[in-house]
């Protein structure tokens, strides 16, 4: 099961009990942000894309969307999102607990401004039923981020 993977992830800092399983599902923004009792922007989505030969995540925050011409400008290739059907295969993840945290290899995690506003955000835990609350510099460490990126629009 992929949150296992996410809370075997977590276990090397001690930080897997952080992690928070619902009864409901998560496993969209909505959906989230009710089964926290949080605003829907504090959600960090993680996003599946293909740029070139590659997969890539894109976490961002969960008002915010992808703005095609500020993504092809950053990563040289039209905004394509993984198929549903690739994106366990490529990433490790199903689709709705899609998370940054020990993701499969060659696969590059960025992380969007849009997420900087805020203490703390929620990404998933490798489910479509779990979360974890993080820190801005927590999400940075524990993501393995590439880079900051400026890809989104629609959330200043």
């Amino acid at each position: 099961m992929a949150i296992e993977k996410v809370r075997a992830y977590f276990r090397q800092w001690g930080m897997q009990d952080r992690i928070q399983e619902f009864d409901v599902s998560s496993a969209t923004v909505e959906l989230a942000a009710a089964a926290l009792g949080c605003r829907p922007e504090r959600i960090a989505k993680t996003l599946s894309f293909r740029a070139g030969e590659d997969a890539v995540l894109i976490v961002t925050a969960g008002d915010a969307k992808i703005d095609n011409s500020k993504f092809k400008a950053r990563f040289h290739a039209k905004a394509k999102m993984l198929a549903p059907d690739e994106v366990e295969t490529l990433i490790g993840y199903p689709v709705g607990g899609v998370c940054p945290f020990g993701v499969n290899r060659g696969v590059e995690v960025y992380l969007d401004c849009s997420l900087k506003r805020f203490d703390t955000v929620f990404p998933a835990c490798g489910s479509g039923n779990s979360a974890i609350e993080l820190t801005i510099p927590e999400l940075e460490r524990h993501s393995n981020h590439k880079a900051w990126v400026d890809v989104c629009k629609n959330w200043n």
